[in-house]
């Protein structure tokens, strides 16, 4: 569980550049660095026509790469953002500009991302490198121009911007994922140049929540079940395995209420970013959690009749509770991106481990439990046979 958390600690860390006002093409009147990326954005309004003209500075991540801006009508996120994307033509080589609508769909990645014309009022747009950067690789930095038609009177636009490390043919593949990249929007006032700017958590926040929920969910919690199922069979132990099964899966609450809040948090600073099933998981996951803890608040007595009833309901939701928080465990480490990576396996070494000594404590109470049964069958065989001597010896 060390390996997994110094490799999950590993974050970069964002960056601004210098913004200036003189561009390739044209100087502008205004212009702001933006918080991420190294990227800028300078622009001229005219308030006699609403219209925009801008220009928006970043740089590649690899020559494979794309860099991209965009409008948002309703919001600052991805989703529903009027994008124009900057990449090298697969058949010529050249820089290239091609218009692209995010819709829900593409942060899924159910299709590939195509070009498609926008339904905002465009009035042009191209895309340069800077003369200190003659071919597209990796920092080569890239102007992207464009001139809009605004609504009358609304000067405050909600902008998105971002970059990748490949292009599929013509299809922008996904960005990577780190803090800076989903933080990447914000809404400015072109004409005051107030700027309300995404709330962007500590590097630290995404491993951080990985490994509380790694450790709390997808150890601590097992490993209390298998405290409850098995060294309370041994004799010698007496009462201390359901002590130290109350305080394993307390701890593993605690630490699991905080990686979720951490989570919760990390989705409030990133309204445009939605994983629905590592979400739905999670909720199940506390509210089983929750429904075990309070349940211990109303455990019948050892003879009561509604024990047994009270038995299988606190087995039947623990169990869940730990098969549902291993498998987001999993899903939360494909969202990091470490699907194949040490992290990864070294977690799948801690639960292999763990899973091998619950079978070998399974094989172990079935010989006990058959060699007790055996033992019982011949004292009741034994004992039935002296009763029916000493009847026969009394007639």
């Amino acid at each position: 569980m060390l390996h997994l958390l110094l490799l999950l600690l590993h974050s970069p860390l964002t960056t601004s550049s210098h913004c200036s006002t003189s561009t390739t093409l044209k100087t502008y009147q205004k212009c702001m660095s933006l918080p991420s990326q190294d990227a800028t954005l300078a622009w001229t309004y005219y308030p006699h026509n609403s219209t925009l003209d801008l220009s928006f500075t970043s740089s590649f991540l690899s020559p494979s790469g794309w860099v991209a801006w965009g409008l948002n009508p309703t919001s600052p996120q991805m989703s529903g953002t009027r994008s124009l994307i900057a990449f090298s033509d697969p058949s010529s080589g050249s820089l290239i500009l091609l218009p692209f609508i995010l819709s829900p769909s593409t942060k899924l990645q159910l299709s590939p991302l195509l070009s498609t014309p926008l339904d905002i009022p465009l009035l042009s747009s191209s895309a340069l490198l800077r003369h200190d950067s003659p071919s597209i690789r990796a920092g080569a930095v890239v102007e992207i121009h464009a001139t809009l038609k605004l609504v009358p009177n609304r000067t405050r636009i909600n902008h998105v911007w971002n970059r990748g490390l490949y292009v599929q043919g013509y299809s922008p593949t996904i960005h990577p994922l780190t803090s800076s990249d989903l933080a990447s929007r914000a809404t400015i006032d072109v004409v005051s140049t107030a700027a309300t700017l995404s709330p962007e958590l500590p590097s630290w926040a995404k491993p951080l929540h990985g490994v509380l929920n790694a450790l709390s969910w997808g150890f601590l919690l097992p490993a209390g079940v298998v405290i409850a199922r098995y060294v309370r069979q041994f004799e010698s132990a007496g009462p201390t395995w359901f002590y130290a099964h109350a305080a394993v899966q307390a701890t593993g609450y605690i630490l699991g209420i905080t990686g979720f809040a951490i989570g919760i948090a990390m989705g409030n600073s990133s309204p445009g970013v939605t994983y629905s099933l590592h979400r739905g998981l999670g909720v199940a996951v506390v509210v089983a959690g929750g429904l075990q803890s309070l349940a211990l608040f109303f455990r019948p007595s050892a003879t009561h009749r509604f024990r047994k009833y009270w038995k299988s309901y606190h087995h039947f939701v623990g169990y869940g509770c730990v098969v549902l928080g291993v498998v987001n465990v999993f899903q939360g480490m494909e969202i990091m991106g470490l699907g194949r990576s040490y992290g990864k396996l070294g977690y799948c070494m801690v639960l292999s481990t763990l899973l091998g000594v619950c079978v070998a404590l399974e094989v172990n109470a079935w010989v006990v439990f058959c060699r007790k049964a055996k033992e019982e069958k011949m004292r009741r065989e034994s004992g039935g046979n002296g009763f029916q001597h000493v009847r026969k010896g009394s007639f």
